[in-house]
């Protein structure tokens, strides 16, 4: 016979233990005393913040200073191009989203990456590497514990390009080169000072705003070794005169009122990745309201736009002289060499990283450039050979052809 569990007899009796009852009182006054320890702890944090202010705002300044990449060290790498900057920034906020990590935290990995290309040559095999190993020292520093990555997690989002002892290495390798110092005062750290000076400034759309214009600039080599605090008051500057907020008594300087107008040229070219991230909901949709803005912007100068010229100017500027050749593509500075009148970069000098059971992968030798052209005068003469045989094989006698 199959065995039927019966309830026991209290099953439906309710229960009159004391003990439940008096350890939720107990429990509801801890917790009002940890919440008057946090209001206590955040006041006395507020007037040691007010105290000293100046000498906080001094040492960010100062540290500032010293953590300014340098886009002169990285133009002359050889490798990695500035075209291949958005690809990497795309694949960073793509990262950074995935893990929910800090706002602070992208900035801060952005500047770690381009510290360190201002100081080491970078492979273009590494490039990828770099910048994930950026983010990983960026989210260990400002981030929780559980939101840091991991490093299978990047490998899996880098396709299993690299070894996981690979990411390891370039960690250290980036600390070591940096000589270990990561802190710096981003973007978001500046922003989050102006908008907590008054209640003018706590306005959610303009602090999205400023945040998608400020991540525009990561993309472009313009910005780079733009200051974060002009960073920070240019986005914010533009992102109230975008919404047409009421305006504020900061006189900017010249340097702030130049980045302004350097970002109002950039602000039609946002990556579709960013895009998409500041469109969403949670991030007030400021990238919809800034394509509908611009979309309105370019209506109205098209319809002040005066009409088009008379067709006798097509006409002349059909019959403008076109100059015989275009300008030479400009060269990098440099002491490269020069053979048959044609610049020729340097070697990139092979590294000592990553040695391992990939090392020959990694270090394959770059194949050599093509074969530099055939100058100019000996053009001419084949030139004119292949006129002469064309003209005699028609029966054209050479004095004819002259």
């Amino acid at each position: 016979m199959a065995y039927q569990k019966q309830p026991c007899d209290s099953y439906f009796v309710e229960t009159h233990d004391s003990s439940h009852h008096q350890r939720a009182p107990q429990d509801y006054l801890k917790m009002l005393g940890r919440r008057k320890q946090e209001a206590m702890a955040n006041e006395l944090s507020r007037q040691a913040c007010d105290a000293y202010m100046e000498d906080i705002m001094n040492h960010m300044k100062q540290m500032e200073d010293e953590t300014l990449p340098d886009v002169a060290s990285i133009d002359i790498q050889q490798e990695i191009q500035w075209f291949m900057r958005p690809y990497l920034i795309d694949f960073l906020i793509e990262a950074h989203a995935a893990f929910q990590l800090l706002p602070e935290t992208l900035f801060l990995a952005v500047n770690l990456l381009d510290r360190y290309c201002s100081r080491r040559v970078v492979y273009k095999r590494h490039y990828q590497l770099v910048g994930c190993a950026a983010l990983l020292i960026a989210a260990k520093y400002g981030d929780k514990k559980d939101r840091v990555p991991m490093i299978r997690e990047l490998k899996s989002m880098c396709c299993s390009l690299y070894d996981e002892d690979m990411f390891t290495q370039m960690e250290w390798h980036v600390l070591n080169t940096l000589e270990w110092v990561i802190g710096h005062p981003t973007v978001d750290t500046w922003l989050q000072l102006a908008l907590n000076t008054g209640p003018a400034y706590k306005d959610v759309e303009v602090e999205h705003l400023a945040l998608y214009l400020s991540e525009i600039a990561l993309y472009h080599k313009d910005f780079v070794s733009k200051k974060s605090s002009v960073m920070a008051a240019a986005s914010l500057a533009l992102a109230r005169g975008i919404l047409q907020r009421p305006e504020t008594l900061d006189n900017h300087d010249h340097e702030v009122n130049q980045t302004i107008v350097e970002l109002t040229r950039i602000l039609d070219r946002p990556s579709q990745v960013l895009f998409r991230k500041y469109a969403s909901p949670h991030m007030s949709r400021v990238a919809n309201r800034l394509e509908n803005i611009l979309r309105e912007q370019e209506e109205m100068q098209r319809r002040a736009m005066p009409p088009s010229p008379p067709a006798e100017v097509e006409v002349v500027m059909q019959h403008k002289p076109v100059p015989e050749a275009y300008p030479g593509t400009p060269q990098k500075p440099g002491p490269y060499g020069i053979v048959n009148g044609y610049m020729t970069p340097p070697i990139t000098p092979e590294g000592e990283y990553f040695a391992g059971a990939k090392a020959e992968q990694y270090h394959s030798v770059v194949p050599r450039c093509p074969v530099t052209p055939t100058p100019y005068a000996q053009q001419h003469h084949l030139h004119h050979q292949q006129q002469y045989n064309q003209y005699q094989g028609m029966g054209v006698g050479v004095g004819m052809m002259h």
